[in-house]
């Protein structure tokens, strides 16, 4: 029946990625009968693929050295006991425990995913070429989200150009020009306030960053003018990350359709600002008139369509980064009274310096907010794990000095997790402790290259880190120097079963309003 090698290879190419995403969902899920009818999916679904697919033959190393130690079905299976009743961060570590820190989990030679832990066997993972390691199809469910003209959607050449022109519009030397934007979003949003009252802040700074996005990435024109429907919109668009269109990004489901018609809805409603500005005389300085005269290398410039799905990506990845980082930030400042309190002392004597006045200069300054916000993310990062597909065979050397061999075909985790916790590097890493970071300890420096990934590295580091880190300041520190607040509801759990996981529930904090500082 599937005598046909193209169609062979397409099918196989398509089970081997629901055969990831389902170990991945899995390993999210704890004990319960969800877990356990899940499990029981996967092996079905693993059985009914072998007896179609005889099979995925795990490739030979190349370079005379061991591959990594294997964690097949059977032996994944004795593990389940233990695995269903702990969270994802504890299963990594279990295995992490027991085999190392390069092993690859084969649930009965289906997909071969293996893992890297540790900054020691990093460096080809962020390094690599895209020849030689890249995403490959495991991404594939962002394509109807973006478009096929950007990203996942484009052949790698394209897709390089394309990163290049977010560093560009991104880069920390044009970030002083969205500050004055920022402050007022944030001022504005938080004047509507009382003197006192209750709050959701995880809501409210969902909200206040979209209104922030729309006008630093979209510009005035879609935040005075087209914003309630923008962000409708997207809301549609980003609603089509669920665990259906993962595994199929194209079948016709309600969440998939009503993403597919927000996002034509959105390219028509960007393409007229595109199309507006471009015949315009004066130009804007927002990120979405950098991406509009951006130019390929051989003189193209961007199109409608490109502009339309680069920027909906920027606002995705940037918006979950940036919500998250206030959201945990907050919990961990509110429930840590002597870190609460050294970062308002430093806005304090930063605001005294700079006369009350939130400039450029004085964000470059907040290095103790900074370090909280940091540490935040290293506790709970914007995503649990970065993937990626070997191209080409390569060889890891541990920190014991072990080398192994990792096979062409293999996909590849780098659990940020796990990386940004480990003991040898981080003092008590389960710790909330921004002093870590400072100029006495500088604990990811010590440990070296790659031993702190919540914004990726290499070749790979994400191009909005200072942007996200710059939104994050404005907004606690204007918290920080007009109101006192206090943390009502317990300190969030993680939501491991999303996709992108977050706090879960509420974070019902109760503020009162105080005099600006003089």
């Amino acid at each position: 029946a599937f005598s046909n090698s193209s169609t062979r290879q397409f099918l196989q190419g398509k089970l081997y990625i629901l055969a990831f995403w389902l170990l991945i969902i899995g390993m999210n899920m704890t004990a319960g009968w969800a877990a356990v009818w899940f499990t029981a999916g996967l092996v079905f679904i693993t059985v009914i693929v072998l007896r179609i697919i005889r099979g995925t033959s795990i490739v030979a190393p190349t370079s005379g050295k061991p591959p990594p130690p294997v964690v097949n079905g059977l032996a994944f299976l004795g593990l389940l006991p233990r695995l269903l009743t702990i969270d994802l961060p504890a299963k990594i570590n279990c295995l992490y425990s027991k085999y190392g820190s390069v092993f690859t989990v084969s649930p009965f030679g289906l997909c071969n995913v293996t893992f890297l832990i540790g900054p020691e066997v990093q460096a080809h993972f962020f390094q690599g070429l895209e020849s030689e390691i890249n995403h490959g199809n495991l991404l594939e469910f962002l394509v109807p989200m973006f478009g096929q003209e950007v990203g996942q959607g484009v052949d790698a050449a394209t897709r390089t150009e394309q990163s290049r022109f977010y560093l560009d519009a991104l880069k920390q030397s044009k970030l002083r020009r969205h500050l004055e934007s920022m402050l007022q979003e944030v001022e504005g949003y938080f004047g509507k306030w009382g003197q006192e009252g209750i709050v959701d802040l995880k809501h409210e700074f969902e909200e206040l960053l979209m209104l922030i996005s729309s006008r630093c990435l979209l510009g005035k024109e879609v935040r005075e003018k087209m914003f309630d429907e923008f962000y409708k919109l997207f809301r549609d668009v980003e609603n089509g990350v669920n665990m259906i269109s993962v595994f199929f990004p194209y079948i016709p489901i309600p969440a998939n359709r009503r993403r597919d018609k927000a996002r034509l809805k959105l390219i028509e409603l960007l393409s007229e600002t595109v199309r507006s500005r471009k015949s315009s005389v004066g130009a804007e300085e927002d990120v979405l008139q950098r991406l509009i005269d951006s130019k390929y290398k051989d003189g193209r410039s961007t199109t409608e369509t490109e502009v339309t799905g680069m920027i909906i990506a920027l606002i995705f990845g940037g918006k979950h980064t940036s919500s998250l980082a206030c959201t945990w930030t907050g919990a961990s400042l509110l429930t840590h009274s002597k870190f609460l309190a050294a970062a308002s002392q430093e806005q304090k004597e930063i605001m005294m310096k700079y006369n009350n006045k939130i400039e450029y200069d004085a964000l470059l300054e907040m290095n103790n907010l900074h370090s909280c916000i940091k540490e935040a993310l290293r506790i709970n990062p914007p995503t649990t794990m970065l993937v990626r597909k070997a191209l080409k065979h390569f060889t890891v050397r541990t920190r014991q000095g072990q080398e192994y061999d990792i096979p062409k075909g293999h996909t590849l985790a780098s659990p940020i997790i796990q990386n940004n916790n480990m003991p040898y590097i981080y003092k008590n890493p389960h710790l909330y402790d921004p002093d870590r970071f400072g100029p006495a300890r500088q604990e990811d420096v010590v440990g070296g290259k790659f031993s702190y990934t919540s914004f990726g590295g290499g070749r790979h580091f994400c191009s909005g880190d200072a942007y996200a880190y710059m939104q994050v300041k404005v907004i606690w520190s204007h918290l920080l120097n007009n109101f006192d607040l206090k943390l009502l509801s317990p300190y969030p759990k993680t939501d491991w079963s999303k996709l992108i996981p977050e706090p879960k529930g509420s974070m019902i904090v109760s503020y009162k309003r105080r005099p600006l500082l003089g």
